[in-house]
């Protein structure tokens, strides 16, 4: 049997990229490994991803991974990716694939990524960042715009079956701030009845978060996995990644993630201002769009999504001894408190005033 090596050099032979010098690339979770090749046909990237290996999970339960359709392999990053660019937007172009080997070339979209523009206050030729804000709205505006498709071709006859938001994920994302932040922040676990509470409460608001026609949503549509491509023209410029554990549901999902940044602060008067420049777009271009309907479904998925953050931020520091994700715990508390505000979650409002910013 080869190891991983062999068959990695394997692949790039074959590709006609075996003479390229190698780097590693920052990954983005346990099982991928990225590195950056240049030579003579220039640079790509290399995705190293073997299919996690399976564990046995005890009789009756599932894992998270499972429960939130999390990808396991490279195909659905292959299938979304085909997807994507057949629309004109800028998903990498995969130069050589083995999905069965979990080795993909990629194109190399570069290193303007948007956390580091915000950080410097602009784009690499001086782009404002309300340009770039707007590009990316309109990114998701031709995504939001094409059908939703519940399949994606592979090859070879294979299809992905895009996962939806089901009631799977949803509640298995709303038990994690009671399953982190009561024990780890506030001390005391979170009982019976308040779960049931919580749970019921959500219940009743999961049809403004289900409301109008649904999409394709990448999920992690966020500073880290956007890469600014001044270069190309409209759409175009807006690279993306991280896109392969992509859903279908709510048109309110990626444009809140991108909005409600959990790792960049988003000014409460920009994310107003491009909140307002997509409903003008989505008013005009989207069928079906109804601007009341959307800014409550904006306003349920945004308490929903902060809800799950301020319980993983001590997952990350608990579990995973990972300390610096707190750092981000104030900015969510923000995104929260602003959506909290919308009148159909007060509520809502009412019981985190009650059971999360008060300590016992």
């Amino acid at each position: 049997m080869k190891t991983r090596e062999e068959l990695i050099h394997v692949f790039l032979s074959e590709a006609g990229w075996d003479d390229a010098r190698r780097g590693p690339l920052a990954g983005d979770a346990s099982t991928r490994r990225y590195e950056r090749l240049e030579g003579p046909k220039g640079k790509a990237v290399l995705m190293d991803w073997p299919r996690a290996a399976e564990v046995p999970l005890p009789s009756g339960k599932r894992s998270y991974s499972e429960v939130a359709h999390l990808a396991v392999d490279c195909g659905p990053f292959v299938a979304v990716d085909d997807y994507l660019r057949g629309l004109g937007l800028a998903a990498p172009e995969i130069l050589a694939r083995d999905i069965d080997a979990g080795l993909l070339l990629l194109e190399d979209l570069g290193d303007a990524v948007l956390g580091g523009i915000l950080d410097r206050g602009e784009g690499p030729a001086g782009e404002s960042l309300d340009e770039i804000y707007r590009a990316c709205i309109d990114t998701l505006i031709a995504l939001q715009a094409a059908d939703a498709p519940a399949r994606l071709p592979l090859g070879q006859g294979a299809d992905h079956i895009v996962p939806a938001f089901d009631d799977g994920v949803f509640r298995a994302e709303l038990d994690v701030p009671l399953d982190w932040y009561f024990p780890v922040e506030l001390g005391r676990e979170a009982s019976a009845d308040l779960r049931a509470e919580y749970h019921a409460m959500w219940t009743g608001l999961r049809p403004l978060i289900d409301a109008g026609k649904p999409t394709l949503f990448l999920r992690d549509f966020h500073s880290p996995n956007i890469i600014w491509l001044g270069q190309r023209q409209g759409v175009a410029r807006i690279g993306l990644i991280d896109f392969q554990d992509a859903l279908i549901g709510s048109r309110a999902y990626d444009v809140v993630s991108f909005l409600q940044d959990a790792r960049r602060d988003v000014p409460e008067a920009r994310e107003r201002a491009m909140l307002d420049y997509y409903v003008t777009r989505a008013s005009s271009d989207l069928s079906d769009f109804d601007e009341a309907e959307f800014r409550a479904s904006y306003a349920a998925l945004g308490a929903e999504r902060a809800l799950r953050l301020i319980g993983l931020w001590p997952r990350l520091l608990k579990r995973d001894g990972k300390p610096q994700y707190m750092a981000h715990m104030p900015r969510t508390m923000d995104y929260l408190k602003r959506n909290l505000a919308h009148p159909a979650l007060a509520p809502l409002a009412s019981w985190v005033e009650t059971h999360l910013f008060v300590k016992s």
